[in-house]
Parts: structure tokens; sequence; C-alpha cells
């Protein structure tokens, strides 16, 4: 019985042959990690442009089984590559959220409608050729990125995640029940059980301590459904359903299998889209490479090549022209899967392609998409506080590679105190220019990541660096 719970040694080696039956679970707590953030961005989007529910449920559905059929081909481009599109990494793709910001504000310019959403799309095709190009010459722009402006973005990365695992934690923001103690020991209830299996077994069942704590917390779920009351009454006397209870209608209302549409909206291109969106690939490259420095020192405890982060950007920018010719939002590196592959070690791109696979059948099977999608946002968080922090200690592992002297201690310091600062508190830029609002509020990320290339550009390097 021990011996059936060994963990294959192949799943810690990147190109490691690893017994079907451990990759599938392996591969399927990656999906678990990013289902609900590959399909949040659109749901906001459309939202935003007005096309979602009545008439346009039908697109929007179409939309949403889209965006896991892109995230699964490009996340299998990015694990095994097509020539120099891929940078053979253990990352998983799916929809950026990084764009909400700089979507929102031209759905707002062209006044919302289909519309507004084809010229996202146009702008977004454009904007991923553009980071291809980017990603081909990344060679001779990385003495830009030494490992103290990697490990920057890195930390600011994970900085600006804790707050999305811990609303997650509390049952979701938008939830009438958030934060109640229902929605906490749940959370709490998932946190534990993955701080048991991952510390007080090994192996196999270590290694996938988040899939059994998920795995866990939608039992417990179903478990509260049949125990507790279900709804709860507002402060103004309206009814409605806590946010841990599980939607069944919407998997007994989803089809079993449909084929996705290729062009369901018509991208339309207008320089008022076009402009801010490619800033903002410019910015996700960026994101890019620090997701892919962190996956890798995380994981491998080393450094990525310029051909792993010159294939990774590549990959990037076509898969999320890809994505805009199905009615998807750029595709771009997942950090929530970042953390994951930090926290258990497991490199293995055969195990990360199982994972890959199931996203592709979740595009073809709105039913099994479904069942995924009506997991509690508690469940989620409980895992997500702690995947999230651990990419914060990614970036000090990147950052500590080199000697912390005072040149390297003033790039950390004012990029993370003055440029993460900035974006997590965007009220700051509110008499800023537009384009300045767009690129710099909203995320710690962007502007960190400028401030720490400007700083290793502009201060002189001391007498050890050169």
């Amino acid at each position: 019985m021990k011996k059936s719970f060994k963990l294959s040694d192949a799943a810690f080696q990147m190109d490691g042959k690893m017994p079907l039956a451990q990759a599938i679970p392996l591969g399927l707590q990656h999906v678990l990690a990013m289902f609900v953030g590959n399909l949040t961005p659109l749901l906001i989007i459309t939202g935003a442009c007005g096309i979602a529910g009545g008439e346009f449920a039908g697109l929007q559905l179409s939309l949403l089984q889209n965006a896991m059929l892109v995230a699964g081909i490009v996340t299998l481009v990015q694990l095994f590559a097509i020539g120099p599109v891929g940078g053979r990494v253990p990352i998983i793709m799916g929809t950026s959220s990084g764009f909400i910001g700089v979507f929102n504000s031209v759905a707002a310019t062209m006044g919302g409608g289909v519309s507004a959403y084809g010229a996202i799309m146009g702008a977004s095709i454009l904007g991923g050729f553009f980071e291809t190009v980017l990603g081909f010459f990344l060679k001779p722009l990385r003495k830009f990125f030494p490992s103290v402006v990697t490990g920057t973005v890195v930390m600011s990365i994970g900085l600006s995640l804790i707050s999305v695992g811990i609303n997650s934690f509390g049952g979701g923001n938008k939830a009438e029940d958030f934060g109640s103690m229902e929605n906490l020991l749940l959370a709490l209830f998932v946190l534990i059980v993955i701080l048991i299996f991952k510390h007080c077994t090994k192996g196999f069942l270590s290694s996938s301590s988040i899939l059994l704590g998920i795995i866990a917390g939608y039992i417990a779920a179903i478990v509260m459904g049949f125990v507790l009351p279900t709804t709860g009454v507002t402060a103004d006397g309206v009814e409605y359903t806590k946010a841990w209870v599980l939607n069944w209608d919407k998997v007994a209302d989803a089809a079993w299998f449909a084929i996705p549409k290729i062009m369901p909206v018509k991208p339309v291109f207008d320089m008022r889209a076009i402009l801010p969106v490619m800033i903002m690939f410019i910015v996700t490259a960026v994101e890019t490479v620090g997701d892919i420095s962190g996956v890798m020192e995380g994981g491998l405890g080393r450094e990525a090549t310029d051909k792993e982060l010159s294939g990774g950007v590549m990959c990037d920018g076509l898969g999320s022209s890809l994505a805009a010719c199905f009615g998807v939002l750029p595709n771009t590196s997942f950090s929530q899967n970042v953390g994951l592959v930090a926290m258990t070690k497991v490199v293995n791109r055969y195990a990360l392609a199982t994972g890959a696979v199931f996203l592709i059948l979740c595009g073809l099977c709105p039913k099994l998409a479904a069942l995924i999608s009506i997991m509690p946002q508690s469940v989620l968080g409980g895992a997500a506080v702690m995947m999230f922090s651990s990419i914060v200690f990614s970036g000090i592992q990147l950052i500590t590679k080199n000697p912390m002297n005072s040149r390297n201690l003033s790039i950390v310091s004012v990029a993370l105190g003055v440029g993460y600062g900035m974006g997590a508190n965007p009220d700051i830029l509110v008499h800023a220019p537009k384009l300045v609002q767009l690129v710099f509020g909203g995320s710690g990320i962007v502007p960190a990541a400028i401030v720490a290339i400007l700083l290793n550009i502009v201060l002189p390097k001391e007498k050890e660096e050169q």
C-alpha cells in the first residue's frame, strides 16, 4: 500500500516519464487552481460591453467555452513548443486579468456593445503579434532583466495576488455573505487539509495536497448544503443564496458536447483600442518574464534561459492572437500556477499536459466545465492564500541570488515601495493622464516592473558587479 503512494522521481524532472495515474491528478490540481480565474475576465468584460445575459446569453456561453479550449491549446504549445514558439517550461496559460482595466476603458470610450468587444478583439490580434516580435528579440534585451529585476517582478506578482486569494477565502467580495463564518470555516478547512497532506504524508499524497484539499472542500460544501441554511436575508430584507452553495442547475442545463465557434465576434480595428492595448502587451511580456523566472527558480532552483524566456513570450503573444480569433481575451502565463509549482516542486511537463488536455475537454464538454465552475470561491481561497504567498518567496530567492548591496537594495526598495505601492493604491493617480492611469493603476506589477527596469539601467554598478 505504501508503495502505491510513492511519487515518481520523474515528477520533479521536466522531461521525466511518469505513470499516467499520477500525472492526471497532478495536472488536474493545476486546472482547479486557475479555472475560475480563466473565466472571470470574460465575465467582467462582456458585462462592461453589455453583452452578458439576455439576448447575448448564447454568445457569452460560447466565449466561455472557447476560453477553456484556447487555454488548453496554448498551454500545450508553451509546454512543448512549435518551432521557436513556446518556452518548453512548466507554465499553465489562461485568460489574462491584467487587461481588464484597459478593456473596461475601451468599452466605455466606444459605448459598449458588440462593436466595442470586436474592437477589443482586433486590438488583441495586433497586440499579440507585437508581443511575439518582442519575444523574438528578447535575447539582446535580456541584460535589462537580471535576477534583481525579475525577482522584484515575481515578488510584486505574489503580493498582488494575495489580496485576490484572501477575497476568495471570504467567499468572493461580491458575495452577499462575504466574510461569513461559513465561508471562513470552509476555506480554513481546505487550508488545514492541504497542510496535513503536505506535511504529514510523503510522495504522491504530499504533492497532490492542493487537489486533495480542494476535493475535501467541495465535499464539505455539499454536506453543508444538507445541514445549514442555504439562503440569507440582507439588511434591506432581500433574500439571497449563500456563496458556498453549489448551483447544480447550472450543471443540469449545460450540454454534454458542443463544437466551439471560430470568430463568434467580428474583429474591429480601431486606434482608440489599439494604442492602449499595445502598451499593455509590453507590460504583459515583462510579467511573463517574471512568471517564467519564478517557476524555474521555484521549481528547479535555477534561472530561466534566454531561449525559455524568448519562446515563452512568443507563445504569450501568438496565443493571445489565437485567443482573439475565438473571441477570447489575451492568454498569458498564470501566476496562480507559478505558486503551485513553487510549492510542490512538480515541474513535469507531461503531468501539466494532462491538465491542458482536461481544459480542452472542458471546452468540448460544457457540462464538465459547469461542474468545476460552480465550486465555491472559499474552497479555492483556502488553497490560493498559500499558493500566492509562495510566489513572494520565489521572488525573494531570485533577488538574493546576487549579494544584496546598496544598489540592489535601492532597486528592490523603490520598485516595491513606490512602484508597487502606486499600483496597489490607484487613487493616487486620479489627476494623472488617462493613459498613465490605465498602465500604472489597478495592479502593482506594472509600475514595480517599470521602476525596477529603469533603476537597473540608471543606477551605477558597484565595483564587485563590474
